[in-house]
């Protein structure tokens, strides 16, 4: 009777071991398909006339984030619109970090902001999320997004899952402006930009994370697009 119980159990597990290999297998392909059809080619884009021109929105200052990246750049466009948010108030507020994945993220948005609607664009091809980008910012509105970025800790360079805010894009000059809750404004080139908000740039980036990628838990090439609720613009800039 004990043999049989332990063969049944052993079969279980094995079943079940087989079973999660499978699915881990299936899930990467599966990824793998996602990463090779959002690196699509720029040069149409690069070439295109309609995005030559550089677009910028100003006003949004930058802070250096004491709670989460999350909830710095909520308070960032909430300086940037007028609305009263901050760091502390929303830890306040919830007791915990409420904007670990872009769904909450964007949920978050548009709780803090009535006065806008946020859509979340996610997986989005090269091309799709450079223009998208730039309508936004040509409609008076910055970008929040998601990418890979260096967290300096006490001299050591730590890759970070990370979010921050684009206020200009210059497309002759290959230039993206990004406002980093770490406490600085950064410009990257294109080639560099697309490669942080494909994660192609976080080195060495643990199993963990590449499977909660797998599993649609985060998300690559992904924005957050602001659209006023009301006719005329409500932001500052």
């Amino acid at each position: 009777m004990i043999k049989k119980i332990i063969y049944v159990v052993g079969f279980a597990l094995l079943y079940i071991l087989i079973l999660s290999i499978t699915v881990i297998i299936i899930v990467f392909i599966r990824q793998a398909r996602i990463d090779n059809k959002i690196n699509n080619d720029i040069s149409t884009f690069i070439q295109d006339k309609s995005f030559q021109q550089a677009v910028n929105v100003d006003g949004l200052n930058v802070i250096t984030q004491q709670v989460s990246c999350g909830y710095a750049v909520l308070q960032m466009f909430g300086d940037w619109c007028g609305t009263d948010v901050t760091e502390e108030s929303l830890y306040e507020e919830y007791e915990k970090v409420v904007t670990s994945t872009g769904n909450l993220f964007c949920n978050e948005m548009n709780k803090q902001f009535p006065q806008f609607t946020t859509i979340m664009h996610k997986n989005c091809t090269n091309t799709e999320l450079l223009s998208l980008i730039y309508n936004s910012l040509k409609d008076g509105n910055p970008v929040p997004f998601e990418f890979a970025a260096i967290y300096h800790d006490n001299n050591e360079d730590v890759w970070t899952l990370h979010y921050a805010i684009i206020t200009g894009m210059d497309v002759a000059n290959d230039s993206i402006t990004v406002v980093n809750p770490y406490g600085y404004v950064e410009k990257y080139t294109i080639h560099n930009f697309l490669k942080a908000t494909r994660f192609d740039s976080y080195e060495n980036m643990p199993f963990y994370l590449k499977l909660a990628f797998a599993f649609g838990i985060f998300e690559k090439n992904t924005v957050f697009i602001v659209k006023d609720r009301d006719i005329g613009k409500l932001g500052g800039g």
